[in-house]
């Protein structure tokens, strides 16, 4: 299958590449030149513009934000064929998914909002968890590609609710994490090592993902970027977006949330100064603020 595939960076690299291992015919976007020699690496054609992508059966787009999105689609949209595909795996706002979703129909196309969970190891592996809204005919065309980049793909429903499951994931991941990492750097103040916690927590009513996956400090899980000075993984700042379009949310709907806008504005202050560290560095900033003395 001819795969357009509009943005290259840390996430939609990877995924790009493991499509062009399982056969498809790859045409690749991306306005930076260094992604762009790396498509060319992994065997895609680049090509000089988003429109030329757009000549394909499917077209997939992995961009930064819902504004950003909403313009590549008014460029793309009037160079595809009837009847493309467009599957969007940008983590965007509802309302905006919603939004391209009518510019691809109303152009004659077909869409589907398909956010991603699993970050930069996930894409890489092709093991990611896609969140998919839109309708049951093209989510049946779209599942074959999706489970070349993914090891779970879930039809959550209409369109807009892939990015509702994503916003609610990662809301709680992030509530999650910030409340990991404050009880980590209480227990190093109680005496507690990072080790003996690990044992403890991770198999009591308190374990998480975030725990035993993602646990914060170094030495205790092999995959925490933690081992790694805190390298993304996923990054502060991706975490303070999508934190800050749940808060959105929690605001727009009505919903009393306050530990998710909390977290929201906990993020946003750390992203002031750690953007680029991943964002389980955030038990950095809790330790810092901390009047901390303890065992490490």
């Amino acid at each position: 299958m001819k795969i357009g595939f509009l943005g290259l960076g840390h996430m939609g690299a990877p995924m790009a590449a493991n499509l062009v291992k399982a056969g498809h015919d790859v045409l690749a976007f991306d306005p930076v030149p260094a992604a762009q020699e790396q498509a060319e690496r992994d065997g895609a054609t680049v090509v000089a513009t988003a429109a030329e992508a757009a000549d394909a059966d499917t077209v997939i787009t992995m961009l930064p934000n819902g504004t950003l999105v909403l313009d590549v689609y008014a460029e793309v949209l009037p160079a595809a064929k009837p009847g493309t595909l467009f599957i969007d795996c940008s983590t965007i706002d509802v309302a905006d998914a919603k939004a391209a979703a009518v510019l691809a129909t109303d152009a004659g196309h077909r869409a589907l909002d398909a956010p991603v969970s699993g970050g930069v190891a996930g894409a890489a592996a092709g093991t990611l968890t896609f969140m998919v809204g839109g309708g049951d005919a093209d989510f049946a065309d779209a599942l074959p590609i999706l489970e070349v980049m993914g090891g779970k793909v879930v039809h959550c429903g209409g369109s807009g609710v892939g990015q509702a499951a994503k916003i609610c994931n990662n809301m709680l991941l992030g509530i999650s994490m910030i409340g990991l990492s404050e009880a980590l750097v209480l227990g190093e103040k109680l005496g507690l090592s990072h080790q003996s916690f690990f044992d403890v927590v991770s198999t009591a009513s308190g374990q998480s993902w975030a725990l035993t996956n993602y646990a914060p400090v170094p030495g205790v899980v092999p995959t925490s970027p933690a081992n790694n000075d805190y390298q993304p993984g996923f990054a502060t700042a991706l975490m303070t977006k999508d934190l800050g379009l749940a808060a959105n949310a929690l605001r727009d709907n009505g919903i009393d949330g306050q530990l998710g806008a909390l977290a929201a504005a906990i993020y946003t202050r750390f992203n002031q100064t750690d953007s680029a560290k991943d964002f389980s560095a955030i038990v950095t900033d809790i330790r810092n603020r901390s009047d901390h003395e303890g065992a490490e």
